[in-house]
Order: C-alpha cells, then structure tokens, then sequence
C-alpha cells in the first residue's frame, strides 16, 4: 500500500476547498494525500473549524501570533509576509509536509519555504491563468476584472508556487461559461464547484507523483 503524503493547507476564510479535500480523503481509500495540517493567516477563520471538526491540527500563523501584536502593528508588508512565511515552514517541517496547498490564503509566500517546498507547493487561483492574475487579484476582485473585460469564459487554476505571484506552472484549469447578465456573485457561484473538483485532481496528481511504495 501506498504511503499517504502529509499535506499541510492554508486558509485564510471558510475552507470550502478544505472541506472538499477532506471529504475526498474521507471518501476515497485510494486518496495518496492526507490533510495532517491547517494553518491559517487569521483567527477567525471558519475554516478552522472545520479542520478541527476533522481532528485535523491547526495552528494559526497570523502577523499577530507570529510577530506579535505592537511589531505587528508597526510591520510593514513586506516583514509580515517574511515573518509568516518563516511560521508556516517551521510548522511544516515540524509536522513533516511533503506538500503545501494554498486553499484561499491570501498571504503571498516569500523566502526559504518557496525554495525548500520547491514544486511542492500548489495554489488555487478563481480564474483562467494567465488572465488575471499578479497582486490584488484575489476573490471578487478577479470576478470583477472578469466581467470588466467583457470575457466569454472564466473558471480556475491549480499550479505550482514560484517565486513570482500566479506565475507557476499549471497543473489543472477548469472552465465556465460567462454568462450576460453575471455579477460577481453568480460567477463565482458558478466556478465554486469547479474549484473543488480543480484542487482535489491537483493535489491528487501531486501527491500520486510523490507517494513511495
């Protein structure tokens, strides 16, 4: 049997896509991945809850826990995002990730985890990359970007991390039709399902390349 490979996801919101690969694992004896960490750049993520309903670990590596509240508070962006980015690759190697998947995390990786996790890191981006994609784009800001270019078609992206912002190699695209009269809201109702079945085939293929005999 095939080892399963520790995989840590970051969140910063509900977890919907957490809960997607959990239910897959769940589901399928054959799944080559294990959810073994949640780690979360805000307290008040539900998806930490979720984990936790999982009994699945969570650790929360927020500006503020990492930090602490004045440095915090006095940080620039660029010490913040350092500063996690030290948090969640002490937690990964404290809990032996193989694989690092960005699921809704909003803070942008830099340093010694991209290099260490080198094509081991996978991220889910909520539109058709290379479209709309860098700093910003984020949620509802691609949606909006979407209609505001008058696209035909949207839909979503696994890849890989590099050192850039949405620049990594694609694994898995899925696509939607962009229907007259969307908004924001009916768009990303419409890639949502999508994205979960995107992040699952993503982290699958990942991990499949990765398990040992």
């Amino acid at each position: 049997m095939k080892e399963k490979i520790r995989t840590a996801v970051l969140v910063s919101g509900g977890g919907t896509n957490l809960q997607a690969l959990i239910d897959y694992e769940r589901e399928h004896a054959a799944c080559p991945y294990t959810v073994s960490l949640v780690l979360s750049d805000t307290r008040t993520a539900y998806a930490l809850q979720r984990a936790a309903s999982a009994g699945i670990d969570t650790r929360i590596v927020s500006p503020y826990a990492v930090l602490g509240g004045p440095a915090a508070k006095n940080a620039g962006k660029d010490e913040k995002r350092t500063a996690v980015s030290a948090a969640v690759l002490a937690a990964c190697r404290d809990c032996q990730i193989r694989i690092i998947v960005l699921a809704g995390w909003l803070t942008v990786l830099s340093g010694a985890v991209i290099r260490e996790y080198k094509d081991a890191i996978l991220n889910l981006h909520p539109a058709l990359l290379p479209k709309f994609g860098g700093e910003g784009m984020w949620g509802h800001h691609v949606h909006e970007a979407v209609l505001a270019a008058g696209e035909k078609e949207s839909g979503c992206t696994v890849h890989l991390v590099d050192s850039g912002c949405d620049t990594g190699r694609i694994l898995v695209q899925r696509r939607v039709p962009v229907l007259p009269d969307d908004t924001p809201d009916t768009l990303y109702a419409r890639i949502a399902p999508e994205e979960h079945l995107a992040l699952v085939e993503g982290v699958c293929r990942l991990a499949s390349s990765f398990a040992i005999t």
